[in-house]
This record gives structure tokens, sequence and C-alpha cells, in this order.
């Protein structure tokens, strides 16, 4: 069961294009035997049959690329199921449409059928009637063409120009393709290896950020800040926040929690929230302008950390953290603030904070293990009376709904749980000889820290940052090179972690799914051709849709991120199709004996406009995601950029370097006949 979201209704934006691709196929072929004499009946039984194993090769490679994602597990998973399973559906309707309704249409107005019949006619009241629908039918789609054709007659115009002109000059490039294959596909290799050579400075995250028109900054001040002076904080920069005229309204809260039901990290009299609404139509833009106006004011606070972030769809971790490890507390605290520092000083980390922070004053009480064995006591029930003494007994517990609450009793004498009155804590009150605990312990009142993290029975420090500018990628790179030059002593390790490792690992996943995407589709056309070579020869579309894939996102200024890369796994079945339908083309002529290259340069004469017109179709559909419309275009974008420059590119190259490559490594004789047609 799927709902009506952001992903399911992107995955039928991205159909749309895609939907009428196989009717195109059909519909042009039927009108290509119309114009070359054949009956209207006659063309659209023999047009639909001629191309029906192309079209279902086609739509089977690319569904072969969709219905995987539906199993791909992470962030790609949570976000393109829904979509993978809707284009699915759709691209399965849309060949039994193009394979049965586009040829009935068609073949409307194609006579009476009965007209050559004698005792098998039906009654006359049967064929009238079956004549009025097929003329309110015609009449129907007549007036729908003619409104349309009114509308789009510049469309039209453009197009019938490009085509007509490309017609013109196409056979003889292609002529001069087949005679110099080797220089062609050279040609074709020194393209795919400069354009893979932009692929570095294209910059990686894991997924765009969405601009939903409000985000939240988390404040700590230094650790014992009054909540007065920390109000005080958020007034002044709430202050800044009221000139802004992008900024709708703002919100705050002023300390959280307490020390007993909470962290001091999180909680406390220092620390707080603040909030702010964009006015609606607020870009992304805008929302960064009015975080560094922010930043230059929490600046301003002496000792403040604080952390910026966005209502997300899904949990991730921050951007960037270091993850420093070891036993030695004083070591990672040192190594941390060194890393800390050096990210200070570059512009391109922002909110950098760590959990290696002074935490409140407390009394610490250690105590002399061999002193107290000498006295007869015991240290663990000395440590349960200091408690007692100092947080109270519980006498009972209060049950509310499901929960249990300890009822604590204790002296409300304020001086109970001075320094001076735990020094003088009695620890043996029933024995003749009281003793006290300063007599067996060292009592000081020091500072401890605010936490303990430990990961794998290691003690850790997380430093945090998030991206003032750039890629996360290549903020990673210069994070790695900070750790590089920073010298760890022995037992302390370093090493980054949160987004970046999440990114790593969905890379990782993403580049299988492709490697299996491919295999997918070499196996569906290898099924539906009954060769081995052909499919060979028409995955050589996969690196040229590369091509235009890549140079896309670079003139863009689009990082490779998992939207991206589904794009890509995406093009793998989809830039196929114009393949499929030239090299069936070019087996069809060569079976009625026609010469391998005369049989070339016919299919790519016969295909060339419905390859045009598929191209269209889906890059036009696929336009407006591209160009970012409605709320959450941000995740939809990089996936429609990928596949209309891969397409737009692919085709043009595989116009010419399929028939080249076609002609090199298909070697058989002419005719081929059916039964040479099995596995080469």
């Amino acid at each position: 069961e799927i709902s009506l979201n952001i992903m399911s209704l992107g995955g039928i934006a991205l159909a749309i294009g895609m939907l009428v691709d196989n009717s195109i196929v059909v519909l042009e072929n039927i009108v290509r035997k119309k114009e070359a004499g054949l009956p209207l009946m006659q063309a659209s039984r023999e047009g639909s049959s001629e191309v029906a194993t192309a079209v279902i090769a086609s739509t089977l490679t690319t569904i072969a690329v969709f219905f995987p994602m539906v199993f791909v597990s992470g962030i790609a998973g949570q976000l393109f199921k829904d979509q993978a399973l809707t284009v699915t559906f759709a691209l399965i309707f849309s060949l039994i449409v193009a394979l049965t309704l586009i040829p009935m249409l068609a073949a409307l107005g194609a006579g009476d059928r009965f007209a050559d019949a004698t005792d098998d006619r039906p009654p006359a009241r049967i064929t009238r009637g079956i004549g009025f629908v097929v003329r309110m039918l015609r009449r129907f789609f007549s007036l729908i063409a003619w409104s349309m054709s009114k509308l789009l007659r510049p469309g039209v115009w453009l197009f019938q120009g490009f085509y007509q002109g490309l017609a013109r000059v196409y056979p003889g490039v292609l002529a001069w393709s087949l005679k110099h294959r080797w220089l062609v596909i050279l040609i074709a290799f020194g393209i795919f290896t400069g354009t893979m050579s932009l692929v570095p400075r294209l910059g990686s995250e894991l997924i765009p950020q969405l601009a939903q028109g409000e985000f939240f900054v988390d404040v700590r001040l230094p650790p014992g800040t009054p909540l007065s002076q920390t109000d005080q904080s958020f007034r002044s920069v709430e202050q800044v926040l009221s000139e802004d005229d992008s900024v709708e309204l703002t919100y705050s809260v002023a300390g959280t929690g307490n020390r007993l039901d909470a962290s001091p990290v999180d909680s406390g009299e220092h620390t707080g929230k603040i909030s702010v609404q964009m006015k609606p139509g607020s870009t992304r833009i805008l929302e960064d302008q009015v975080m560094d106006s922010m930043r230059q004011k929490l600046q301003a606070l002496p000792g403040v950390q604080y952390e910026f972030g966005r209502p997300t769809l899904f949990s991730f971790s921050t951007p960037l953290e270091v993850e420093v490890s070891g036993f030695d507390l004083n070591q990672i605290t040192a190594v941390s603030n060194r890393i800390q520092q050096a990210m200070a000083e570059s512009s391109r980390f922002a909110d950098i904070k760590t959990t290696v922070e002074s935490g409140n004053p407390e009394i610490q009480i250690v105590f002399d293990q061999e002193r107290a064995a000498n006295l007869g006591l015991v240290v663990r029930d000395i440590a349960n009376r200091v408690v007692s003494n100092v947080r109270g007994d519980v006498a009972t517990r209060y049950t509310w709904r499901d929960r249990k609450i300890d009822v604590l009793v204790r002296s409300i004498d304020t001086d109970e749980a001075s320094v001076a009155a735990i020094r003088r804590l009695i620890v043996n009150p029933a024995s003749d000889r009281p003793i006290p605990l300063e007599a067996i312990a060292d009592i000081r009142i020091a500072t401890g820290p605010a936490e303990v993290r430990r990961v794998d029975q290691s003690r850790v420090a997380i430093i945090s940052a998030n991206l003032a500018f750039g890629d996360l990628g290549t903020a990673a790179a210069e994070l790695q090179q900070i750790i590089n030059s920073t010298p760890l002593p022995a037992g302390i390790g370093a090493q980054i972690t949160g987004q970046n490792e999440e990114m790593q690992a969905s890379m990782r996943s993403m580049q299988f799914t492709l490697m299996l995407a491919v295999f997918l589709v070499y196996l569906v056309m290898a099924s539906q051709f009954e060769s081995l070579i052909h499919p060979f020869v028409i995955l050589f579309t996969i690196p040229l849709a590369l091509v235009g894939a890549v140079l896309a996102l670079f003139v863009t200024g689009t990082p490779i991120n998992v939207v991206a890369f589904i794009g890509v796994i995406m093009l793998a079945g989809i830039v196929v199709n114009n393949a499929i339908v030239l090299v069936d083309m070019i087996n069809k002529l060569r079976e009625t004996g026609t010469e391998k290259t005369a049989a070339i340069i016919e299919a790519g004469k016969a295909r060339l406009r419905p390859i045009l017109m598929t191209t269209l179709t889906t890059t036009l559909g696929l336009l407006p995601m591209a160009i970012g419309f409605g709320e959450g275009s941000e995740v939809r974008t990089p996936m429609a950029i990928t596949v209309i420059g891969g397409l737009l590119t692919s085709t043009l190259l595989t116009l010419i370097v399929i028939p080249a490559v076609y002609s090199l490594m298909d070697r058989r004789p002419v005719p081929i006949s059916a039964a040479e047609t099995s596995l080469v």
C-alpha cells in the first residue's frame, strides 16, 4: 500500500515522460507503414507487431532498474521505495496500452471490417451501432487533435524543423562514422575519460538539505550561567532577528531540565533553544543569510556553543563529527582541543562544539581503602551512608499511572550537604569510638566532566560541526588533513564519523546497486534478443550517458549525493531503450537479406524520429522537476538533472557510436535466418 506523498507523486511526475515512449514507438511505426502505402488496418497490425519485441525489451530493462530499488536499504530505500513502485506499475500498464489500445485506436476509420463478409456478417443493427461508436470516437479524438495542434503549433514547427534538418545531415554523418569506426570509438572514449576527470571536482554529500521555512539553534552558555543572563542573551539574538524582514516569528526557551533528571551538557539554566519561522516563499539562500547574522551575534557571547538545525524528515547525524577515543581522559581532552582549535581556524567549519567541557562544581570523596580496612570499616557501607545523608532515603514509591516515583526523606537543614558537614559526618554511629569521614577519605571541591561517553569500552570525545560552505566530501577531506597533522599520543585515536560515514556507506551500497542494475538489464536484453553480443553493444550507451550526467551536474553546480546516484541507476535502464529500438530494426532488416552497412544506415534513418521523440518527451517530463518547482524539490532536482543530462548526451552519441560498435562486433554473414539469431 503506497500513500500519496512527495516521493510517490514524484514517481508519477517522473513516469509521465516515459509512459508515452512505448506508444510513440508503436504509433510512429504504424504511421511509417501507412506512409509506405499499406491500408490502415494492415499498417496498424504490422506496425505494432514489428516493434513489439523492442518495446517489450525497453520496458523490461527500465523495470529491471526500478524494481530492485524497492529492496535497497538505508536512506536511499526510504526515499525511493514508493517512487520505484509507482514507476514500475505505471510502466507495466503503459506497455499494455501501447500494444493493445494504441493499435486499435490507430485502426479506427479503416472502413467497414465486414465489407467483404457474406454469410457470417452480423446483423445490420450491430454494424450500425459499431459504426456509430467508431464515428463518435473519431470525432472526439479529431477534436482533441485539432485543439492540441493549434495550441502546440510553435513547438511542432520547432521540432519538425530540427528533425528535418537532422534527417538531412544524419545519413551522411552515419555513413562517415561507419567508414571510420575506430576513430569514432576512440573519440567517444576520449570524451568519456575527459568527463570522468571532472568527478572529483563535483563534491559529494549525503542528501540535499530541505528548506522548510524554519530552523532552530541550540545554545549553550558556560556552565553555571544563571537563568536571567541566559534569557538576556537570547533576547539580544531575537532583537537581531526582529530587524530582518524575511523572518515571520521567533520563539525561544531559556533553561531546560535540571541537574537531577538530565545531563548538565544538554540541559540546565545555561542552555536553551531559539526557533525561527521564515515568511512564506523564503528560499534557502535567505535562510542561510539569517543564520549568518545569528552566528555573528552568538559569537560575540563569551564561552557560547551553538548548533543550527532544521526539522528533518529523517534522523541524521551532524554533517561532520570527529570521534577521539582512548582511556586517558586528559590526553583525549588535549587532542580534542587541538583539533577543535584547528577547525576553528578554517572558514569551512561552522557551529563547532565538543563534548569535552567542564561540568558543574562537585564534591569529590576519595577513600583511603587501607585506612578504612584497618579501622574495620567497609567502604561500600560508608558510601551508602554518605549518599543517604546527602540525597535522603527512599521511604516508599508513589505510583502515578504507569510510573513509580521515589519518595525521598531528608533533612530540611541546608547545612547537611555542606563540605564541612560532610567532613564531620560520622561513618560508624553505632560504635563507641566515632570516626569522622575526613579521617578515612580525602574530601575536596572540584569540577568534574560534564559527561563521559564510551564506545567499545573506550572513553571518547566527539567534536561536531556544520558546514559554512561547500560540500560534505571536500570538508571531510580537509578535516582528515587536520587529523593527520595533529600528533596523537599512544593509545589515542581519531576518526571522522557523522553524516560523512553514512555517506560513504550509502555510496558503496549505490555502487553495488548500479552494477546489479546493469547486470539485470543485460539479462533482460539477452533473453529478448537471444544473443550475447547485441546486448553488449547496447550497454555501450551507459558510459555515454555518464558523460551527460557528469556534465549536467558540473554545469549546475550540483554535488554527487544519494539522489543523483539514484538518477545514474535510472539511466542504466532508460538510455538503453533508444539503442534497443535501433539494434532491433537493424536485425530485422538483416533478416530480410539487407547488407550490414546498408541495414545500419536504413535503420538509423527509420528510427531517428521515434528516438528523438521519446528523448524529448522524457526530457520535457523531467524539466519541471529539474527546475525545482514545489515543496521538497531539493530531493528530486539532482535526480532529474542527472537523467536529463545523461539522456540528451547518450541520444546524440547513440546515433553515431552504437552503429559503429555494432558494425565492429557483429560479424555474422548475411542474411541472418531465424535459426541464426540464437546465442552467439
